[in-house]
């Protein structure tokens, strides 16, 4: 339940580096985005490194000006030339925002399932009624939704609804962009532990029943964000973490969920 994320990483050579250095460490889910302008560099590092592309899960997501129902077939079949591959693990919608139209953009979705250019479809920053519009249209399941979750931004409906619904929840920005570093509870657990603020927050989040995909791009980073897997908290140290939510998103465009209703 952790993954590899690669948002901001757009720095070819570093790119590269950096998912050849998680794969080779253990890591066996990379994610990646067009949006994030760096599949091809991504694709270079899964290709450079000793692990199969069979034992990886390979995630990328259509951006908001490509959700037309030829658009999403057509980007689809570009990012999969960039990253090297004959198909993806997991597709997402990355906002339903834009050229979003759960009744053109979800077949095209499925077309790619029967096509067997992806495996399965996933959604991003969706509120619980938009995952639910999603899968009465789709006939493919919905696999998981992809949103900001970490210690100040808990995410307790959207867990539930996951739960109740059967999907997977996917957090990204999982350590509040650096901000769970330095907060007192956090940085304290840490200390009794021996561990790092980055380590306790994603265990949290795995009690929690969510996939990480935290940002890395050192080696030193990727294998202390890897050892969290390690890392087993006291129901106590997560009450503690529970009784410190904010509330509070670090992403929050014009299209985020605060501004479509």
């Amino acid at each position: 339940m952790l993954g590899l994320g690669t948002w901001q990483n757009d720095d070819a050579e570093q790119c590269a580096e950096s998912v050849r250095t998680a794969l080779e460490a253990g890591y066996r889910h990379i994610d990646t985005a067009q949006a994030y302008d760096n599949e091809s560099a991504v694709g270079d590092g899964i290709a450079a490194a000793d692990v199969d592309r069979d034992d990886i899960f390979l995630a990328t997501k259509v951006w908001i000006s490509n959700l037309s129902h030829d658009d999403v077939i057509e980007t689809t079949e570009e990012s999969l030339d960039k990253l090297g591959v004959e198909s993806l693990d997991l597709l997402y919608i990355h906002w339903a925002a834009g050229e979003y139209d759960p009744e053109e953009t979800l077949p095209a979705f499925d077309e790619l399932v029967d096509r067997g250019l992806i495996d399965r479809v996933g959604v991003s920053n969706f509120e619980p009624h938009h995952v639910e519009t999603a899968m009465d249209v789709l006939d493919a399941p919905v696999f998981a939704n992809q949103v900001e979750t970490h210690p100040f931004l808990q995410q307790s409906e959207l867990r539930e609804h996951a739960v109740e619904q059967d999907y997977e929840l996917v957090a990204y920005s999982p350590l509040a962009r650096g901000e769970v570093f330095g907060h007192d509870v956090i940085e304290a657990i840490a200390k009794d532990h021996g561990v790092s603020e980055a380590q306790v927050s994603l265990a949290w989040l795995r009690e929690k029943g969510v996939t990480a995909i935290p940002k890395a791009t050192s080696e030193t980073h990727i294998r202390d964000n890897l050892a969290s897997l390690d890392l087993s908290l006291t129901d106590a140290e997560i009450d503690r973490i529970d009784g410190i939510e904010t509330v509070d998103r670090r992403i929050n465009p014009d299209w985020s969920p605060a501004a479509w209703d």
